[in-house]
């Protein structure tokens, strides 16, 4: 039976050897990714940061990419629409920009005005609410909250299922793979918003899943290979799975890529930092996760005693 390769089956590329330059990379972009967050800070949207919004009742059925692009024109700031409850229903959200003037009610009047200038005044406008940055506040505490339960539920599997210095490995890679999509919304002009946390969540699932499976190469092949050079047996364990790796990251990558280009403006926002996340993610299954074993005093088993076997006289 013939089985896609992406890789040659004889593949010895030296990761361990790389272990220092990428370390060194992985450092830089935690390094500028702290910097820009301490002054720049991160581009927060609707959700965090607050703003207005539209429950209308429009007199016929919406179409909603044309909506969506004439509320971009308005200049409004980041705005999204949604169909919501029945045939005609629309929710319409609207960025409270940090630069408006103190003065709320005439902020929120204008926006008003800009969007009714765009439906209509005859629609039936059931509900106008702004969205306090209290709420943007405690969104922001409740998605931290997430990630790092996720990532507490994942280490205690981890050191579970294998021995605690994977667990270490593996969970220094998540924050990673966490700083490094966080570097994309903070070095480059993307708004951060739920689909962010989302993002970041699915990234995590993904580099862990990938981790795991590396994981389990080198606990089987420290089984079987007792006396090898443990640099030697991550390597030899990072060869045998990269075809899978590569598979893996190429087929969701895909997916991804045509999402990214066909599935709209809406869609190609969410998709792209997952595109990233993967990219990053399988980077540090390889790179970062399986080095880190060399510095945690891993078991290897060799001072086990061989089973005593009788033997029996004649």
């Amino acid at each position: 039976m013939a089985y896609l390769r992406l890789v040659p089956h004889n593949v010895n590329i030296n990761f361990v050897g790389l272990r220092f330059v990428t370390f060194l990379i992985s450092s830089l972009v935690i390094a500028a990714t702290l910097i820009t967050l301490c002054t720049k800070g991160l581009n927060y949207g609707i959700d965090f940061q607050g703003g207005y919004i539209f429950e209308v009742r429009l007199n016929q059925e919406p179409n909603i990419p044309e909506l969506r692009d004439k509320l971009a024109s308005l200049g409004l700031g980041e705005t999204a629409i949604q169909k919501f409850g029945a045939e005609n229903d629309v929710l319409i959200r609207v960025e409270k920009k940090a630069n408006e003037g103190s003065n709320e009610t005439e902020s929120q009047q204008k926006v008003i005005d800009a969007v009714k200038g765009l439906l209509g005044a005859d629609q039936d406008y059931r509900r106008v609410e702004t969205i306090g940055p209290k709420v943007g506040e405690e969104l922001v505490r409740n998605s931290m909250k997430a990630v790092l339960f996720a990532l507490a539920a994942m280490l205690i599997y981890i050191a579970a299922r294998f021995e605690w210095q994977f667990a270490v490995c593996g969970i220094i890679a998540l924050v990673h793979d966490t700083i490094g999509i966080l570097a994309l919304f903070s070095i480059f002009p993307l708004e951060f918003n739920e689909t962010a946390i989302i993002a970041i969540l699915i990234t995590a699932g993904y580099s862990i899943n990938d981790t795991i499976v590396i994981f389990d190469r080198i606990r089987e092949n420290l089984r079987k290979y007792k006396k090898m050079e443990l640099g030697a047996l991550i390597n030899k364990s990072l060869n045998e799975t990269l075809s899978r790796t590569v598979l893996t990251a190429t087929t969701t990558l895909t997916s991804l890529l045509a999402l990214y280009f066909f599935g709209g403006s809406v869609i190609s926002s969410f998709s792209l930092p997952i595109i990233i996340g993967i990219m990053i993610g399988s980077f540090s299954s390889i790179f970062l996760a399986s080095p880190l074993l060399l510095y945690l005093n891993l078991k290897r088993g060799e001072d086990t005693p061989a089973p005593e076997v009788a033997v029996k006289k004649a």
